[in-house]
């Protein structure tokens, strides 16, 4: 078997049954070479923005995110509905899950009831976040923050890498944009898993154009701003 570029290659010999004849007497059929390719693994699915944001929504919690930087250790609930989301830091469903390949989306308040992301304007690039789940305990390293339109954004875009995304209201009071944290995990020696050209832009969903993921029904941040 021969292996180059994540393909397998194997050359199949074709000679017979009888392998134990010696070069002299025997000429052997060409071989057949077939490259069988490993498909990537499929990529989480965000959820559709609920059709009401004030759905009734059961309090399950999936983790916790701790970020020194600002103070927070939170549990994370699962959901993008406003009675999620008032609960705390809320993980938007069918985004990837702390750890897991794609990027993780977490909601949450500045203003209003738990107001778990009060401060998420103070996130440097390089301040640490640990997000946990039944899978373990995960690093995450802030890349940077970015302010974008709150009608149309893809922070819940999946990506072949290991990312997270947290968001809330901007600036705070209003619902009008969005400030979005975007961070990467990193391994036990500290460093990103995924390389810099493996990692999506940090100013994605920033630019006019960026519309990767447009609010397909009422957004659940908008009736109350927070």
């Amino acid at each position: 078997m021969l292996t180059a570029g994540g393909a397998a290659a194997y050359l199949h010999d074709r000679s017979g049954p009888d392998s134990s004849a010696t070069p002299a007497d025997t000429t052997l059929a060409p071989g057949t070479l077939q490259v069988l390719t490993e498909a990537p693994p499929p990529l989480p699915v965000p959820a559709p923005l609920p059709a009401d944001p004030n759905a009734d929504t059961p309090a399950v919690v999936i983790g916790t995110i701790t970020i020194d930087r600002i103070g927070l250790t939170a549990s994370i609930q699962e959901g993008v509905t406003l009675p999620a989301i008032n609960r705390g830091p809320a993980h938007w469903p069918g985004t990837a899950m702390p750890g897991q390949l794609g990027n993780v989306v977490i909601a949450g308040h500045r203003t209003i009831h738990t107001k778990p992301f009060s401060r998420l304007d103070l996130l440097q690039p390089g301040d640490l976040v640990g997000l946990t789940s039944l899978a373990g305990a995960f690093t995450y390293v802030v890349r940077g923050t970015i302010i974008v339109p709150g009608e149309a954004i893809d922070i819940a875009s999946q990506t072949y890498a290991h990312t997270a995304t947290l968001f809330a209201c901007h600036p705070p009071g209003s619902s009008r944009q969005r400030i979005v944290a975007k961070l990467a995990l990193v391994g036990p020696d500290g460093q990103p898993v995924d390389g810099p050209d493996q990692l999506p832009p940090l100013d994605a969903g920033a630019q006019d154009t960026d519309h990767t993921l447009a609010v397909r029904a009422p957004d659940p941040l908008s009736e109350t701003a927070g």
